[in-house]
């Protein structure tokens, strides 16, 4: 009778787990022999893996993963490549940057003859009196190295008011200064910072602004896009991220207009990368606004964890940029004819006073939103470190991830801050490649040791990740600023800048290893997403690419031309390349 009732109940657990040891737990793909890159933490190398519903179930032999397969699995035979976690792109501004190009196509700019050129045939087409803007070509990397002249302006353009922006700062024709009231009486009285630029001798505004291109009144006629159309632009720029086998991004200012873009593509099923999205707050508001914008933040629906779409951090800028000669530093600038620079004392802006940015991160951090303030200079991010460190006095930031985007000119006071306080950092590798020559010449070796100090940071444990700040244009090489992360890798093992055989500070440089990590699990930890993703792990989402070149192996020279034959996004298809 003993042996009747166990075969009895053998059979019943027999009949309740056979569905699931069965046609239940058959992987829906199987991707194998390959050169399987896991990126866990020993760095392992596998064959093979298997997904089953969009997660990772089994990794290791090919033996091991095939005999999972059932009837309706798919059997990927990647035939040696190297497969490798989908890459992440710690700071990018997709939807402006797919728009740039909507109304009509703009060049290439190398030159300040390119940009007097372009502006020269917009006038053309244009009516008079119509405004011409030139956004985001930086002088660091114009040949001259230098803004056009309110004088140059005017002789292209002399009927058409005419902005040549690079952000916060500008340079404006004679007519841009008259129609916006900018003269030799202008004062800036809103509170905020900014310098207007103004003619030693004459008192006349020479056309250079500095974090006042806020006073310029430009009115546009350039095509108006619809919701549809935006949609459209954001998922052709989300395909060309996928084709160099990006998954995920974080949009590091998104307002209303953009949130709503991205949750059009993800209800229609067209949201090809995991997006992280960062708030835009307006820092130099009085602080009741401020409160309003992040508790707006902190209470939208989308701050409920989404793998797809997540509303998760805050941005301000704290101070003005590098490209432009107003990033916050510690010394001054020192006089410059790139940046027309004259006041030696000069050491950039900070838009931000230091109780104000204290009460702004910690109210942040309480909102259980991750807080990060675009600081280029040293002054900015050792103020930004600093609101931390009082911060983490009332309670511990380090599970809350502090950020500090950009995060260029570093000092080891930073680091060290850093390191202790668990703040994390996202940095660009590629504007060390086009702009490392122009700040040598401006500041010297010895101002730059701590310039991107990629090797510091991995040795102290500071958690990284790479990004582009990509704003403008669709091509991973031709944007503003690129983003293609093969080259930003090589960037991190080359330390090379353009135009010079000389590499910046080499000895920062970082392994094949780490520049992988850069782009994979430190930047799922910088996103709070490190047991989601990040990595080929059993239990972690699916997103993969397959390399048409080993990057472990191949020559450094050739890590920047790394091409992608595909990608997938939770065990998904989004990008084969044309064979």
């Amino acid at each position: 009778m003993r042996q009747m009732f166990l075969l009895f109940v053998f059979s019943i657990v027999l009949a309740i787990t056979a569905p699931v040891q069965t046609c239940a737990q058959a992987p829906d793909l199987i991707v194998h022999h390959g050169k399987i890159v896991t990126v866990d933490t020993q760095f392992q190398l596998a064959e093979a893996f298997a997904v089953r519903d969009g997660r990772i179930v089994s990794v290791g032999k090919n033996d091991e993963v095939l005999k999972l397969a059932g009837e309706k699995t798919q059997l990927l035979d990647v035939g040696g490549k190297t497969v490798i976690p989908g890459l992440c792109d710690s700071h990018v501004h997709p939807i402006p940057a797919a728009m740039h190009e909507f109304d009509h196509p703009i060049p290439e700019m190398d030159t300040v003859a390119d940009v007097l050129q372009y502006i020269g045939k917009r006038a053309e087409v244009l009516e008079d009196g119509d405004w011409i803007v030139v956004s985001q070509v930086f002088i660091t990397r114009l040949r001259d190295q230098r803004y056009p002249t309110k004088k140059e302006l005017d002789s292209v353009a002399p009927k058409n008011p005419v902005l040549f922006s690079t952000g916060p700062d500008a340079s404006c024709n004679s007519l841009a200064l008259q129609l916006s009231g900018i003269d030799k009486n202008f004062e800036i009285k809103d509170g905020q910072s900014g310098q207007i630029e103004k003619d030693s001798v004459t008192g006349e505004p020479t056309g250079i602004l500095r974090n006042a291109s806020r006073f310029v009144k430009t009115k546009s006629k350039s095509k108006k896009a619809n919701a549809d159309e935006k949609a459209a632009q954001l998922k052709k720029l989300l395909g060309d991220y996928n084709s160099v086998g990006l998954t995920s991004l974080a949009d590091r200012n998104a307002n209303d207009d953009s949130i709503a873009t991205y949750q059009k593509l993800k209800e229609k099923g067209d949201l090809t990368c995991r997006v992280f999205l960062s708030y835009a707050v307006n820092g130099q508001a009085p602080r009741k606004d401020i409160e309003a914008q992040i508790l707006k933040g902190s209470t939208h629906p989308l701050h409920k964890y989404d793998s797809m779409l997540w509303l998760r951090g805050v941005k301000v800028f704290l101070d003005g940029g590098m490209l432009t000669g107003s990033a916050f530093m510690n010394q001054p600038w020192g006089k410059s004819a790139i940046y027309s620079i004259t006041d030696p004392e000069y050491r950039g802006l900070k838009f931000i006073q230091q109780a104000e940015l204290v009460h702004m991160a910690r109210f942040a951090l309480k909102a259980e939103l991750q807080f990060t303030a675009h600081s280029v200079g040293d002054g900015a991010i050792e103020a930004l470190a600093d609101a931390y460190a009082e911060i983490n006095k009332d309670f511990p930031v380090a599970v809350h991830r502090p950020c500090i985007t950009h995060c260029n000119f570093m000092s080891l006071k930073a680091i060290q801050q850093m390191e202790q306080l668990g703040i994390v950092a996202d940095l660009q590798p590629a504007w060390l490649w086009l702009d490392g020559a122009t700040l040598r010449k401006q500041f010297g070796d010895e101002r730059l040791t701590y310039f991107q100090p990629y090797k510091t940071l991995f040795e102290r444990g500071v958690r990284v990740g790479g990004g582009s700040d990509h704003m403008q244009k669709i091509g991973s090489l031709r944007s503003v600023n690129p983003y293609n992360p093969f080259l930003a890798m090589w960037v991190t093992l080359t330390r090379q800048p353009r135009r010079t055989d000389l590499p910046l500070h080499p000895e920062q440089s970082l392994t094949r290893e780490q520049a992988l990590r850069l782009y994979t699990i430190n930047n799922a930890w910088l996103t709070f997403e490190e047991k989601e993703k990040g990595s080929l792990e059993t239990g972690k989402l699916a997103d993969f690419v397959v390399l048409k070149t080993d990057i472990l192996e191949c020559p450094v020279e050739d890590v920047k031309s790394i091409a992608v034959d595909q990608t997938y996004l939770g065990g998904k298809l989004v990008y084969a390349a044309e064979k």
